[in-house]
């Protein structure tokens, strides 16, 4: 096999290995950025994972997705993945889903006082 063969085969075989991650990621452009939502409630479980971290958060009588920023943004901001253990109380301020009623991406958390801005 000559070397520009071996190289298009190495870039269709990555290309092929990435692909699943990069479907999985969503773009910001599900959230209604024109509407805040302004939620208190109390963790029920929490993810602290790429791509994104992630709350079951009840709140208002409802159980919310939110999704948090990267794992790695979230630790550089001060916001440790022990602050967001099940059945603390918290506020989450974010734009609504335009696909799901019961999601929102969250722009900032407040645990224990402490806000961590999360963008």
């Amino acid at each position: 096999m000559n070397r520009i063969a071996r190289r298009t085969l190495i870039a269709a075989a990555l290309g092929a290995a990435l692909a699943p991650a990069a479907l999985a990621h969503h773009g910001w452009g599900s959230y209604d950025s024109n509407t805040v939502l302004t939620l208190n409630g109390t963790i029920r479980a929490a993810t602290y994972e790429n791509p994104h971290g992630t709350l079951q958060f009840d709140a208002d009588g409802k159980t919310w997705l939110v999704i948090l920023a990267p794992p790695s943004r979230m630790q550089n901001r001060g916001l440790e993945a022990a602050a967001l253990k099940p059945g603390t109380v918290a506020t989450v301020v974010g734009y609504p889903s335009r696909n799901d009623p019961l999601e929102m991406r969250a722009e900032r958390i407040t645990v224990d006082g402490k806000t961590t801005e999360l963008r």
